[in-house]
């Protein structure tokens, strides 16, 4: 079914570009990529990989695009055959999951199909992908903008949501506009003071078929936002706000929603400084009021924390609690001068972040009320308050230093306190606070061949103890890659679950084609992206993964 309505939906298009144009193919260009992950699976029951049946799984997609100067169209087909462990079982199958066809006349454009999009920050709304975490919410309808001036920008959306191989129940609508102050007239333009605003509204239908309580058809939201810039320094900001939306995530109460985003920015030659905050109640938006997990999700909320590279660093990744909390996060670059007594020959780099996500305030609505009893408002907060409990905090401290031509030295150090009961859903877990270091140098033997090596240590008391990381990097520019490491869980005060994770990788770079192959041992976690997670599990095995673009 879902072939034959993009075959359909395709020739119309094609039809209609004839039309519109006398030389329709004229110039008209093809590209694409490819992606294709692959692993074969071992047991291995002592880091908890338990066998399975299929030994071999398989994630695989390509996009191909068909682009003129005014038409551009283009559709994706993925296969799970079937998905690789972590990825959601749902996915399983294969077809045409993504098509769209754009027409851009200049000052207005029209699209039908598949599409990716956001409004401001995305706090109201938000569609994008990423393949690795299997998050997909594309809108699946219509999309129009229009630039009616130079300083105006105006966009309407209209659909539904993927929801693996489906769409979901709800249908997505809503309006944005952004207003350039400076592109007004001449004069404006020449201000140093540049001035963005931008609005935004939004609502989602579901019918009610609930047996239990009164739902709201329709919710609605709307966002303001601003960016105001002059010289070095800058500030942006957004709020949001909708309606009551009892859903499975907030146990259906019928409390508001509101989020606020700020932040505040300066920088010169050797200095940036960045100050963000982050307030979220009940701002978990789905178009489908009774689903849960990733699923369905309309909005985003940013986790204003830093995104660690390094693996015993990135250990424990926050989760975005988007029904309730209260954050803020502090960023400082400065690189030290070259030719002083701590810059040296080439300078140092010194980058601070500090990061801490709270609980909300929630109290009582009445005494009879239980907070967050399902039927009512829920809760009562103010909006400035914090709550006493921490779900996370970061503090850590980056000093990159090149000490010759030719070599390079990092130092990491990072402070975490992770609240493991509320971020992984596991009552009863302690929260975790960990002190990891890191040591990464780097050797540039000649112009092709580079070496680097790399050694990480946690120390903790809770969860699974103290961990130590090793890791030798071996480069030949620009075609080859090669890496062994292992994490060591030398702390555990289970002796049998002092496990060596090793993996050993191979990389081959050819123009655009990439081939990796990797064998050893992955441990159960959570993986994280800008907030959004989900969790890996233990795996063991050989893995296959082939990008390339054309």
């Amino acid at each position: 079914m879902l072939l034959k309505r993009t075959l359909f939906t395709f020739s119309a298009l094609l039809i209609l570009n004839v039309i519109m144009s006398q030389n329709p193919f004229t110039n008209g260009k093809i590209s694409g990529n490819f992606q294709i992950d692959a692993q074969y699976y071992q047991e291995d029951t002592l880091i908890g990989a338990n066998e399975i049946s299929e030994k071999v799984l398989i994630n695989a997609l390509s996009n191909i695009n068909y682009s003129t100067e005014k038409f551009s169209a283009g559709i994706r087909y993925e296969m799970y055959q079937n998905p690789l462990l972590g990825i959601d079982k749902r996915y399983k199958g294969s077809g045409i999951a993504y098509r769209y066809a754009t027409y851009n006349d200049g000052d207005w454009e029209i699209t039908v199909g598949n599409f990716y999009d956001q409004f401001g920050n995305g706090l109201l709304f938000r569609s994008y992908e990423d393949k690795y975490l299997g998050f997909d919410n594309s809108v699946d309808g219509v999309r129009f903008r229009a630039n009616p001036h130079r300083s105006l920008s105006l966009k309407g959306i209209w659909g539904s949501q993927r929801n693996y191989w489906d769409k979901g129940e709800g249908i997505v609508r809503g309006v944005d506009a952004e207003f350039n102050i400076n592109e007004v007239n001449e004069k404006l333009g020449e201000s140093k003071l540049r001035a963005i605003v931008g609005l935004s509204f939004l609502s989602k239908y579901q019918v009610d078929r609930d047996p239990t309580y009164k739902m709201p058809e329709n919710v609605g939201g709307f966002a303001g936002r601003f960016d105001l810039s002059y010289g070095n320094y800058g500030l942006n900001g957004e709020y949001v706000r909708k309606i009551n939306d009892p859903n499975a995530t907030n146990n259906m109460i019928y409390r508001h929603g509101e989020a606020l985003l700020l932040n505040a920015r300066y920088s010169q030659k050797g200095l940036g400084i960045l100050l963000s905050a982050l307030r979220s109640d009940n701002m978990d938006f789905r178009s489908d009021r009774y689903v849960t997990g990733s699923d369905l999700m309309i909005n985003y909320m940013p986790s204003l924390t830093r995104q660690h590279s390094y693996a015993l660093s990135a250990f424990y990744p926050y989760a975005t609690q988007y029904n309730g909390q209260t954050s803020y996060q502090a960023q400082i670059n400065y690189k030290i001068k070259k030719s002083t007594l701590l810059g040296g020959r080439y300078g140092t780099d010194i980058a601070l972040n500090f990061s801490r996500v709270h609980d909300l305030d929630r109290v009582q609505i009445d005494d009879e009320t239980a907070v967050n009893q399902a039927g009512t408002d829920g809760y009562n907060s103010k909006f400035f308050s914090f709550g006493d409990k921490i779900l996370f905090q970061d503090a850590n401290l980056e000093i990159t230093k090149r000490l010759t031509k030719k070599s390079r030295l990092t130092f990491d150090y990072v402070y975490l306190i992770y609240d493991k009961a509320v971020l992984e859903g596991s009552p009863g877990d302690d929260v975790v606070n960990a002190h990891i270091t890191v040591a990464d140098y780097s050797y540039r033997i000649n112009s092709t061949n580079t070496i680097k090596f790399e050694a990480q240590h946690m120390f903790t008391k809770q969860d699974q103890g103290n961990w130590a990381n090793a890791m030798i990097e071996y480069t030949i520019s620009p075609s080859w890659f090669f890496s062994i490491s292992d994490s060591y869980n030398y702390g555990n005060e289970i002796s049998e679950k002092r496990i060596h994770y090793y993996l050993g990788s191979v990389a081959y770079v050819k123009n655009s084609l990439r081939v990796a192959m990797s064998y050893g041992k992955q441990r159960k976690g959570i993986m994280c992206v800008g907030g959004v997670c989900r969790e890996v599990p233990a795996s063991n095995g050989l893995m296959l993964s082939i990008t390339g673009s054309f």
